[in-house]
């Protein structure tokens, strides 16, 4: 996949401003945006995402434009199809697994859902290890079984590119050493790119084919 990416973004808050001007380009399909806290990985994934406007620039998947400011071009996130798997993972705590996984569908609960969607749910639980679990609720499931339930919601609606936000930052690190290598098996099955966004490099060694290093609000030089 190409990803063409050139935004701006001027951000204040507490009385404090951050830039981000943040601009590559690269045909990995398993990208990684990586740099210390506060240097502005998760902003830029916003904006690719559609959650963040940029106050300026142009983002182009695949030849495919995303936004151009210039042009007035803002496709919203719904029709970007992108899979998004946040830090925390962002479950529905009263929601079990199954329902947990069937929300990345506006149809949701079972009495709303086809039979061939809940054929997908049936199979991406049973490809995750989670069928035995499908009625378990997020605060009954470990660490990593969390990230497979979010991992399975985002996969379930078949997305385009799938974002990932430090999605082993909590885990501890044996766990966090066997998810990497899931996280990349997942990708190869589904065929689907990745930008994952990291501060740790072992992150990159394990998962990433590219490396985009930011400091600061801008793209570093390559070393």
């Amino acid at each position: 996949m190409r990803f063409d990416i050139d935004i701006g973004k001027e951000v204040v808050a507490a009385g404090r401003r951050f830039s981000l001007a943040v601009r590559f380009t690269t045909e990995a399909d398993r990208l990684a945006l990586f740099g210390p806290s506060g240097a502005g990985k998760s902003l830029t994934l916003a904006c690719i995402a559609g959650l963040v406007t940029p106050d300026r620039g142009r983002i182009a998947i695949d030849g495919d434009v995303w936004l151009d400011t210039a042009q007035r071009i803002d496709i919203p996130t719904r029709d970007r199809r992108v899979g998004f798997v946040f830090q925390d993972y962002a479950l529905f705590p009263h929601r079990t697994v199954e329902q947990n996984v069937a929300a990345a569908d506006d149809r949701g609960y079972p009495r709303r859902r086809s039979r061939e969607r809940q054929g997908d749910i049936d199979a991406l639980l049973a490809l995750f290890a989670l069928d035995e679990l499908r009625a378990s609720y997020p605060e009954q499931l470990s660490g990593g079984q969390r990230q497979r339930v979010a991992l399975a919601r985002a996969l379930l609606a078949k997305p385009r590119l799938l974002l990932l936000d430090e999605p082993f930052a909590a885990l501890d690190a044996a766990l966090r050493q066997r998810l990497r290598a899931e996280l990349v098996a997942v990708q190869q099955r589904f065929g689907v790119p990745m930008l994952l966004i990291t501060h740790d490099p072992d992150d990159l060694a394990e998962c990433a084919q590219q490396v985009v290093t930011l400091a600061g609000g801008r793209v570093a030089p390559s070393s």
